[in-house]
């Protein structure tokens, strides 16, 4: 039996369909920071009152930034 060898082609392979959609903006919907479940959460993962300011946004002043996690 002779097998072919598969050959790649240098051409980048073109997607069925169409290639030009309009994308759409995403609503950025306003959220209750003190609303019953939102305090509830931050109840479990807050430790203190800076810590649960950090978490809604408003960091603590003087505050040392934090490093991000390493990626894979």
């Amino acid at each position: 039996m002779y097998f072919a060898k598969a050959v790649k082609s240098s051409k980048p392979k073109r997607r069925k369909g169409k290639s030009s959609k309009k994308k759409e903006k995403k609503v950025v919907k306003e959220v209750d920071i003190l609303s019953p479940s939102a305090m509830l959460n931050a109840y479990y993962i807050c430790h203190n009152a800076p810590a649960c300011l950090e978490f809604r946004g408003f960091p603590w002043p003087g505050a040392p930034k934090k490093k991000g996690k390493k990626g894979k």
